[in-house]
């Protein structure tokens, strides 16, 4: 385990309440450094449940998931469903700065645990809401899975990729869009906590997994007012952006005009030094090729002759020739290029975090940003189940063991 460092948020506590769609954010705010509780119902959180898992073993303890969304955090078990679990919580909030929770909107209103509420106990406090909608409009009751929100936020960029005959792409295993709205709803909390360093007040962050997605561009729309059909080129001919090589797959494709010299020109260049692009190809005129005016058999003639010399490299020496060549080509990285690359090891970008319940250590994704005095740090492996349940409710809020066994047999923690 990595020694507790100052960071960006040392002085700061956050109460992280949130399931799958907030772990996010409180993970980013433990990796620089707040103090962050996870405070999970008693018998731990669904999200240990999400696989994969160390060494295949379905276990809760044993999610590779909860352990990437959960570093930098202690752990408790609370029901704040009971009156009990509702009178401990507020005692946590008149030490914390942030709330973060996902709960459905009104949820901790019925529960007399919403903003409102909260600032009364603490006026400085920060309350972040995630959910799918946000708190307010007329879908505000709506569930919404990943896809939903793909489709709802970034529908028009996520209805371009994919074949026109089969269901739209679903980018990862995992929710790309919680994890989305967990970075965002970190930049809300902050700006939240800057104002209350001028006004001493704090407020709701009111975070909507739509809106974060939103953002994304939807560049056909935007500059044609259509949404052309998935799997369908923009142009009057198929094109081919992802290329086959002999261990993978590169980026790059044919254009024409000025743009020529750094795609085509210097590809087809190299292919002919190697003997394997015939007359017809190096005398090609690339300063009037354009996609809208050539034709499918053009476009297939190409791509015969080009992937008939990708396929003879692999993606190392793919790269090695774009920077001999200044061709504007790079490699689709697969998972093991990440974990093997040289310049993410040059960064030290992949620590090493203790698990002694594993009797190992696991190499974790690292900081975002190597910040020269206070750099995010994986602090801690994701707790267990209750982990630091006598560090919080009897060193700290003072409960006995007596008492805390009986909160315990009543379901309350």
């Amino acid at each position: 385990m990595a020694e507790k460092t100052e960071g960006m948020l040392s002085p700061y506590r956050v109460l992280d309440l949130a399931d799958e769609r907030g772990l996010m954010c409180g993970k980013l705010m433990g990796d620089m450094g707040a103090d962050v509780l996870k405070i999970e119902r008693p018998g731990g959180d669904p999200a240990r449940d999400i696989g994969p898992f160390y060494h295949d073993e379905k276990d809760p303890e044993k999610s590779l998931y909860w352990f990437a969304v959960n570093t930098s955090k202690r752990g408790i078990t609370l029901d704040i469903e009971t009156v009990e679990g509702r009178d401990i919580f507020r005692k946590l909030v008149k030490t914390a700065d942030f709330v973060v929770e996902s709960f459905p909107p009104g949820y901790m209103d019925r529960l007399g645990l919403d903003y409102t509420e909260l600032e009364k106990i603490n006026p400085g406090i920060i309350m972040v809401s995630i959910t799918p909608y946000g708190q307010t409009g007329p879908q505000k009751d709506f569930k919404a899975s990943d896809l939903a929100l793909w489709a709802t936020g970034a529908g028009p960029l996520m209805r371009s990729f994919g074949d026109h005959d089969r269901t739209p792409y679903r980018i990862s295993h995992h929710a790309q869009t919680y994890f989305h709205a967990g970075t965002e709803a970190v930049v809300g909390a902050l700006v939240a906590l800057y104002h209350r360093g001028d006004s001493g007040e704090g407020q709701h962050v009111d975070v909507s997994i739509q809106e974060c997605m939103s953002f994304f561009p939807v560049g056909d729309w935007d500059f044609n007012r259509r949404h052309r059909p998935r799997g369908v080129s923009p142009m009057p001919v198929d094109v081919r952006h992802i290329w086959p090589c002999k261990d993978g797959y590169v980026m790059w494709r044919y254009t024409g005009g000025p743009n020529a010299v750094r795609h085509s020109i210097p590809l087809v260049n190299w292919m002919a030094e190697e003997g394997m692009a015939d007359d017809w190809f190096k005398s090609f005129d690339w300063q009037t090729f354009s996609h809208f005016t050539t034709t499918q058999e053009v476009i297939d003639r190409m791509e015969e002759q080009t992937i008939s010399f990708f396929m003879t490299h692999t993606k190392a020496e793919m790269m090695t020739g774009a920077i001999k060549y200044r061709i504007m080509l790079y490699p689709v990285a697969a998972a093991n290029d990440m974990a093997e690359s040289p310049q993410l090891a040059a960064r030290e970008f992949w620590p090493q975090v203790e698990h002694p319940e594993l009797d190992t250590s696991i190499r974790y994704p690292g900081r975002w940003s190597n910040a020269s005095e206070t750099p995010p740090v994986i602090s801690r492996r994701a707790p267990l189940v209750g982990e630091h349940n006598d560090e919080i409710y009897v060193e700290e809020l003072g409960i006995s063991r007596e008492s805390l066994a009986r909160l315990k047999q009543d379901g309350v923690v």
